[in-house]
């Protein structure tokens, strides 16, 4: 049997646990295979990412590049294309290459291991690729609004998003607002952004009075252990969790695509509660 030969691409990318996730998840199914990790500059991402694509067999990518990627594969599923966001490539023997995001499933069922419902109103603090697949995730399993809150900087970018949304569900079903100047209430409040990760672990995406308002709370950082988000949610008395559950559900998911094998809930549990281990 031939070695398959994986790996993650993102910006930055020093901290990342998907080697260990995967490695345990190959380990688990019988599969020989090796992951790497391919930190890719803005400036040599073109020429780097196409070559690097005849040498795998299958890709997960990260911040920044989840929209990134898309036109230099030949294809994206339903999901990927609907979300306009690719968090997993599969290369065939012969070259073909496609876009998958397994970030919904990993999403979904990591809110439903941990006992926190969506709910009608959400808020996704962050508009890239992640945070869409965050708002047709909860769009898609009974929410029905959402809050988009960005950066100014980025506030076309996600009145364009947020247009897209109101054509598919109907007027008013997603609105922008500022990040700083959101003061609203929500059954679920979502950090989409990379703000509180590692090394930044005091930064925090909102404000408390915003946190208050909120019934449930998830964020997608999933390092450090406890984001200062979940902190000061926890503190207010909220039910509040990282995104490292949700980081091995999605990878779990890779692994079915590039490999059609499967994992028990208890398997995924365990690699979770390893990972946080290495962390600590």
């Amino acid at each position: 049997m031939s070695i398959k030969h994986y790996g993650v691409v993102g910006h930055p990318i020093g901290h990342t646990l998907s080697p260990f996730i995967h490695s345990r998840l190959m380990e688990l199914a019988g599969i020989e295979g090796e992951y790497g990790i391919y930190h890719i500059t803005p400036e040599e991402f073109d020429t780097s990412f196409k070559k690097l694509l005849t040498e795998v067999d299958g890709l997960n990518i990260t911040i920044p590049y989840k929209q990134a990627v898309i036109p230099f594969l030949d294809e994206t599923d339903s999901t990927a294309s609907l979300y306009g966001s690719v968090n997993t490539i599969s290369v065939s023997p012969s070259g073909k290459t496609c876009g998958y995001t397994t970030d919904g499933i990993g999403f979904c069922n990591a809110l439903k291991a941990a006992g926190i419902p969506i709910g009608r109103n959400v808020t996704v603090i962050g508009c890239g690729g992640v945070g869409r697949v965050f708002v047709n995730s909860c769009l898609a399993n009974g929410a029905e609004h959402i809050n988009i809150l960005e950066t100014e900087s980025a506030a076309d970018r996600a009145r364009d998003f947020s247009e897209s949304i109101n054509e598919r569900y109907g007027s008013g079903t997603a609105e922008v607002f500022e990040t700083q100047k959101f003061d609203g209430e929500s059954d679920l409040l979502i950090n989409a952004s990379p703000v509180g990760m590692y090394p930044n672990i005091g930064a925090c995406p909102i404000n408390d009075t915003v946190i208050g308002k909120s019934a449930f709370v998830f964020d997608a950082v999933y390092n450090p252990y406890e984001t200062l988000f979940v902190k000061k949610a926890k503190s207010l008395g909220k039910k509040a969790i990282t995104g490292m559950t949700m980081l091995v559900y999605q990878a779990a998911a890779a692994q079915t695509i590039w490999n059609g094998v499967s994992f028990e809930a208890e398997d995924i549990n365990k690699i979770a509660e390893d990972c946080y281990k290495k962390i600590v």
